[in-house]
């Protein structure tokens, strides 16, 4: 299967990712000063000396508004940094330039409306359509990277997975949820070969000494996904989806050959990837819980947010029309059968904060 790209919900209606990301927002907010100090203790802005511009690139940046908070908090340190190192003197401002990257089929028309107004803005930006499965900048340009929630979205479905002649066939589940053994090593070689990708890609991007900061969803050592909560919603949705072949809405078959290109792997998978790529010197690699689960999350934010990052992929493979539905299932079943939260366990987001090292392989 060749590489394929599902974007997050476009547009700005109800049911769009703009006003549907509060849960990857909170994730972001609760890193935020972590990050900020490893920035003010590890950034070196002689880095940029010779030059006024200092650039950042955000890799997977969807159609906001979380972009625009990540830019504007990096900027913010860099500006606080930049003064204080000179004593606050008089000195030549820093100019920012900021490149967004997505896949193409991002709705870049909706995060450059959405941009927040000139006159507040401290940076010039740019769009940059692309897989970041690979090079999307040239060499050496990139002063901070950061990226988001993003490479749990894998460059393509697994070797296998839906074909029902393979031990690696995934039956009616639509996620990696490790209840098979061959699907769970299928999902993983393909984030090993695509994580290696993806820090080799920013190794080359990103100047010498400079930043990259990585932040997302992974499960806990030892915890596999049909135990958490987040495993729990996507086995109801494929329940729904089961239902929805008895009444003739769409298929079993349809079903069995259909499997979402999200791999969450263990806390030491993604930290043992960075390790083994050596590019890169991990200045700050820890995990904290998820800001937004101190309390139970209410059924219909958590319909709103499936649907917003799954909707484009369901679609395509299921046709129109089967959005509404299933999601309208999806919340009489999670009102019928509410989850305790008490009872499952949950992911966790890791963060971390890469140096890029400044000569190759030390």
């Amino acid at each position: 299967m060749s590489s394929h790209s599902y974007p997050m919900n476009s547009g700005d209606d109800q049911h769009s990712y703009v006003h549907n990301s509060s849960y990857q927002k909170s994730g972001i907010n609760g890193a935020e000063e972590k990050i900020r100090k490893w920035i003010l203790e590890t950034l070196n802005l002689k880095l940029n000396s010779g030059l006024n511009t200092f650039k950042i690139a955000d890799f997977g940046c969807s159609v906001g508004p979380n972009t625009f908070q990540v830019v504007q908090g990096i900027i913010d340190t860099v500006k606080y940094k930049h003064l204080k190192e000179n004593n606050e003197t008089s000195l030549v401002p820093l100019e920012f330039q900021v490149f967004f990257n997505d896949q193409p089929n991002n709705d870049f028309n909706t995060l450059f409306r959405t941009l927040p107004p000139s006159s507040k803005r401290e940076y010039f930006s740019v769009g940059v359509p692309g897989s970041f499965y690979g090079r999307v900048l040239p060499r050496n340009s990139i002063h901070i990277g950061h990226t988001s929630y993003t490479t749990h979205w894998l460059s393509k479905l697994p070797e296998n997975v839906c074909d029902k002649k393979s031990p690696a066939w995934n039956k009616i589940y639509i996620l990696c949820n490790d209840l098979i053994e061959e699907v769970s090593k299928a999902y993983k070689v393909q984030f090993i070969k695509d994580m290696g990708v993806f820090l080799e890609a920013r190794a080359e991007e990103l100047v010498p000494g400079g930043l990259m900061i990585v932040l997302g969803q992974c499960l806990p050592d030892g915890v596999p996904m049909y135990e958490t909560w987040q495993g729990h919603v996507a086995d109801t949705l494929g329940d729904c989806l089961m239902d929805m072949a008895k009444s003739g809405i769409t298929s079993e078959e349809k079903i069995e050959l259909f499997s979402i290109p999200l791999y969450f792997p263990q806390f030491s998978e993604v930290k043992g990837e960075i390790e083994q790529n050596g590019s890169f010197m991990i200045e700050i690699m820890e995990t904290i819980g998820h800001p937004m689960e101190v309390k139970a999350l209410t059924n219909d934010f958590l319909t709103s947010t499936y649907r917003a990052f799954l909707s484009t992929l369901i679609e395509e493979h299921f046709g129109d029309g089967v959005v509404d539905e299933l999601f309208d299932r999806l919340a009489k079943k999670l009102s019928k059968h509410p989850i305790d939260f008490e009872m499952w366990k949950t992911q966790v987001v890791y963060y971390g904060v890469l140096k890029r090292k400044s000569i190759w392989g030390e």
